[in-house]
């Protein structure tokens, strides 16, 4: 699953999710009418651009923190924000860091983020918001509810994915048994993996801002993604072109790199799959990795080695019990396991289209 936020960004956030003592800080300042300019972290690089103020070192607690925000400057707490340093700080960063803000408290959050590293939080009485700056990246704090509110719309759209999903892999394995299988038939499954990735990922990144708000969601979440990063390997592996210095994980870089543009046209992912025609209507054979898959306790080296050995979920499932036995590790017992499995997965999946 892609990456919701840079980690930087993400660590951020995550101070500031509900829950956080941080959180209850910077809502009492909102909530009074207030703004704030806070800075976490102490170290040299900060108190070189900070003057005047006062020091203080002392424990934080949110009321101290709403206290202190009724004063124009700046307030610098510790990395962790578990200390308040100084208060009524006025900051000075380069002039020459670029911005993109208007406002002075926005301006200087932006240069001392982009300048120092640190992050910084702004809160404006004026727009009702709350921000976070960390190096080149800012985002404005979503309220609670209105987060609440996207994440079960971005839950409710993933469940119809995910169903929508299911289906067509199982018409994908069935025509894989019949070995009917055309470029169209794998791209189809393709583009609706990809998309409930992306639907995942955002909801990912609503439960880091949702934080101890987040819980029921993650587990939501949890049930609805259980096995698709594992389908969407398998079926890489399954169809992904033979071309050389390419490996499996760069293929995969390729598919998650694609826009929603790119991601609607099929001759995009034919392009990131590596096959060698952009006929979508020609046929293709699976590898037997996502069928294979489906046996239990059947470790990955092993099905290496069958799919080193036979090529094609074909020949796999055409091939004897002695046929698999031969295979370095599969044994007897686990070769009738195996054949037995296969039989088993091709009756559930005519027993399905009637």
């Amino acid at each position: 699953m892609t990456a919701p936020y840079p980690p930087e960004l993400k660590a951020a956030i995550t101070q500031v999710a509900p829950g956080r003592v941080l959180r209850d800080g910077v809502d009492r300042i909102l909530q009074a009418g207030m703004g704030g300019l806070l800075v976490l972290g102490d170290g040299p690089n900060v108190l070189n651009i900070c003057s005047g103020g006062f020091l203080l070192d002392a424990a934080f607690s949110p009321q101290r923190l709403s206290e202190l925000a009724k004063m124009d400057g700046a307030i610098i707490l510790a990395a962790d924000a578990s200390r308040i340093a100084r208060a009524n700080v006025h900051l000075v960063p380069a002039p020459g860091v670029s911005t993109s803000e208007t406002g002075t408290r926005h301006r200087t959050a932006e240069r001392v983020a982009k300048s120092l590293g640190v992050p910084v939080i702004t809160v404006s009485q004026r727009m009702n918001t709350i921000r976070i700056y960390v190096g080149d990246h800012k985002h404005e704090i979503v309220p609670t509810a209105r987060l609440i509110n996207r994440a079960d719309q971005a839950l409710s759209t993933l469940e119809r994915y995910r169903s929508r999903l299911e289906s067509d892999a199982a018409a994908l394995s069935m025509l894989e048994i019949e070995d009917l299988v055309t470029i169209r038939d794998v791209v189809n499954v393709l583009q609706l993996i990809e998309g409930v990735e992306r639907i995942a990922a955002e909801i990912e990144g609503h439960i880091v801002e949702l934080g101890d708000e987040g819980r029921l969601v993650r587990l939501q979440l949890l049930e609805l993604m259980g096995g698709v990063e594992g389908d969407r390997r398998h079926l890489v592996r399954d169809y992904r072109g033979q071309v050389k210095k390419v490996t499996l994980d760069t293929v995969l870089e390729s598919l998650a790199a694609l826009s929603t543009d790119d991601l609607i046209d099929p001759t995009e992912l034919v392009h990131a799959l590596r096959l060698p025609t952009i006929a979508l209507d020609a046929s293709v054979s699976p590898r037997g990795y996502r069928m294979l898959s489906r046996i239990p306790r059947l470790p990955d080296q092993i099905v290496e080695r069958i799919v080193a050995r036979f090529g094609s979920l074909q020949k796999i499932m055409r091939a004897s019990i002695d046929d698999l036995d031969d295979v370095e590790g599969v044994g007897a017992t686990r070769a009738r396991a195996i054949k037995e499995g296969l039989n088993r997965i091709a009756e559930t999946s005519i027993q399905d289209r009637f």
